[in-house]
């Protein structure tokens, strides 16, 4: 409560010393995480400026809610999030000290992308802490799915078209155009990696069952024996034995999860680990197309050894 009393306090008073916002041209877009900040450039174009909350070197549930972010989403027209509960720990602490009606979560500048998408592992039980890092609506790591991600921009479009229906034309043909791209670069992926339909691999956290779903890859373990909670020496030895009954050769995770433990299960198994972007680098420049791309071509060496 102290902190989000503070964070109020400091953008209100730098607020007060702030340019207006009716002098901005663009529609001011903030994104919870880089690949949605992605999305929103390529929908909005030259007609929003667009700020990513979280970096691809930062696990997105648990990010610090900084008073650099707060001044961000205090000036924001729209909020782009993942939402089903991957920002819970620090996104609500950034919209209350932000002090801004237009992006809380009733308001008309808030987007929540997991409602304009297809949802996997959604509990058909009450979730509690007990399950580890479950998230109750279903799992938010739906962006390393192409097909997720375009939804999410169509999503995106139909959002910034109502706040700024000046430019409404511009979005729906700059979302048409990279739906073209998008399709055509996902159909690309999927014959380079349909030969390794059906081989199974180990990842650390369940953030990649979207993936594995799309290009038919069969995750068979986890390194976490429940989401968040860190891999304990029996777990791992019951991930070693199963990993080493399916052959399993290929071990991969996001770069922020630590690797020591990666690397001594893929020693154990025979198999290789391969280090992953956790998103797609939005702050210097890259895209995420280019993003995807760069997943999958490492999926595809690592695989074809």
């Amino acid at each position: 409560m102290y902190r989000t009393l503070a964070l109020s306090l400091w953008v209100g008073l730098f607020a007060a010393f702030a340019a207006p916002q009716s002098a901005r041209a663009e529609l001011s877009v903030v994104a919870t995480v880089p690949d949605l900040a992605a999305l929103v450039k390529e929908v909005g174009g030259s007609k929003v400026s667009v700020t990513a909350l979280s970096l691809a070197t930062q696990d997105p549930h648990w990010v610090d809610a900084k008073p650099s972010l707060v001044l961000k989403v205090n000036q924001a027209d729209l909020l782009v999030a993942v939402g089903v509960q991957l920002e819970v720990g620090w996104l609500p602490v950034l919209q209350s000290g932000a002090r801004n009606s237009r992006i809380q979560r009733s308001g008309a500048g808030f987007l929540e992308c997991a409602a304009h998408v297809e949802l996997l592992e959604v509990p058909r039980v009450p979730v509690n802490r007990s399950m580890g890092d479950v998230h109750p609506g279903g799992n938010p790591h739906f962006l390393y799915d192409p097909r997720q991600a375009r939804a999410c921009a169509s999503a995106i479009a139909s959002k910034m078209a109502a706040l700024d229906p000046d430019n409404a034309t511009a979005y729906h043909k700059n979302l048409a155009e990279f739906g073209r791209r998008l399709d055509r670069a996902r159909q690309q992926w999927e014959k380079r990696m349909d030969r390794h339909r059906g081989t199974s691999v180990v990842t650390y956290h369940r953030s990649w069952v979207y993936l594995t779903k799309w290009l038919g890859l069969v995750e068979v373990a986890t390194l976490e024996p429940k989401p968040g909670i860190p891999p304990s020496p029996g777990h791992l030895a019951k991930v070693i034995r199963l990993a080493r009954s399916k052959q399993v050769k290929l071990l991969f995770q996001e770069a922020y999860y630590p690797s020591r433990t990666g690397n001594l299960v893929a020693d154990k198994i025979g198999a290789r680990l391969v280090s992953l972007p956790g998103g797609t680098d939005f702050r210097k420049g890259q895209s995420y197309l280019d993003h995807m791309e760069q997943v999958i071509s490492r999926l595809d060496k690592a695989l074809g050894r």
